[in-house]
């Protein structure tokens, strides 16, 4: 069956599309620059009805070959027509609400006036209100049909699908939060979500959230400045990742997250911007700790700046969360988990990471 067969291999290229971007890999699969400019304007048409035009045609016409991938109606006759419109409800649609209504979230995309015609052609351009957008649509099913090779439209389904994938980047996810939660379960979500690499950027997301957390709960500090896991701290102006400020604008914490082993260098760099601040408190939240064979010194390091009035603190997340979410109770824990996806969606964590969050919480 025809929606069978597509929906496999949507799910297959999406599979490895997906794949891709978390290696960082992801790219452009057409030489033309041009072709590659209308797949990614169709991809993110304003008109809603466009974006399910190329993930619908080119995915039916890798299921079958012989259709005519301009064609929309099965009434149209001729060469290779068929019903798109089955393809868009049964294959597409279902893909855009399992990825976040990353298309628009249209429940009928192909009943919409701009394609209630016969096929994708020039023949039909007056009938649309965008025509240079229906042009580009026309320019990809011309390709698509003037190469006829199973190749060649592969590459182009595999070009939607990125454009489909960095469209992504730009929705909303929604995240389920649980009405209660118990440590343990808590301190599970936080293992899975670091399982994988990240580059620290879930690592900063749930530290920013623990120190949120705390600050509200015990009333320690006003509020906490987080800076992106691009910047560096120096040219963002802040003295580490995470800044803990007090009602009168002063530094009660400073907090620098890493997510590998913490070194000797690291510590005495940091130190000399923390005493032009006058910062006495700093935490050193690390994955892996210290590295072992600088140990003594580290800990020597935090012995002699304890008796110049700095205490540092160097520990992992696992460990701080344990004790921190222990003390502020079943509400706090599920204010920690509604922080972490603030601060997910806030400083526009990668569209994996984000749905990552989600699909644990919604397990929990």
């Amino acid at each position: 069956m025809l929606s069978d067969e597509a929906a496999q291999i949507l799910k297959a290229e999406w599979e490895g599309i997906c794949a891709l971007a978390e290696a960082r890999k992801l790219k452009d699969w057409l030489d033309d620059p041009k072709l590659i400019k209308a797949v990614s304007l169709s991809v993110n048409s304003s008109v809603k009805t466009y974006r399910y035009v190329l993930p619908t045609q080119i995915v039916s016409k890798l299921a079958d070959s012989s259709l005519d991938s301009h064609c929309l109606q099965a009434s149209r006759g001729g060469r290779g027509a068929f019903d798109a419109r089955t393809i868009a409800h049964h294959v597409i649609v279902p893909f855009d609400q399992d990825n976040e209504s990353v298309l628009g979230g249209s429940q009928e995309p192909y009943v919409n006036n701009p394609l209630r015609v016969p096929e994708v052609s020039f023949d039909y351009r007056d009938a649309q209100r965008d025509r240079p957008g229906w042009d580009r649509l026309c320019a990809v099913l011309d390709a698509v049909e003037k190469k006829a090779n199973v190749g060649f439209t592969r590459r182009v389904f595999k070009q939607v699908l990125t454009e489909v994938y960095k469209r992504m980047s730009t929705v909303r996810v929604v995240y389920p939060a649980p009405r209660r939660v118990s440590l343990s379960k808590t301190m599970e979500v936080i293992q899975k979500f670091l399982s994988q690499h990240s580059g620290g950027d879930r690592l900063l997301a749930l530290s920013s959230a623990l120190f949120t957390v705390i600050g509200t709960h015990f009333g320690l500090y006003a509020e906490v400045k987080r800076g992106k896991i691009t910047a560096a701290d120096q040219p963002s102006g802040m003295l580490a990742d995470l800044e803990c400020i007090t009602k009168d604008g002063h530094i009660a914490f400073a907090i620098e997250v890493k997510d590998r082993q913490i070194t000797i260098s690291q510590l005495r760099a940091k130190l000399r911007t923390i005493r032009e601040k006058q910062v006495s408190e700093i935490f050193f939240v690390a994955t892996q700790g210290t590295v072992p064979s600088e140990r003594d010194d580290v800990e020597s390091l935090i012995q002699h700046e304890f008796a110049s009035g700095h205490n540092i603190y160097v520990t992992d997340l696992e460990r701080l969360s344990r004790t921190a979410l222990a003390l502020i109770g079943e509400h706090g824990r599920r204010d920690f988990l509604t922080e972490t996806s603030a601060q997910l969606e806030k400083y526009r964590s990668d569209i994996m990471h984000r749905r990552t969050w989600a699909s644990i919480l919604a397990k929990l």
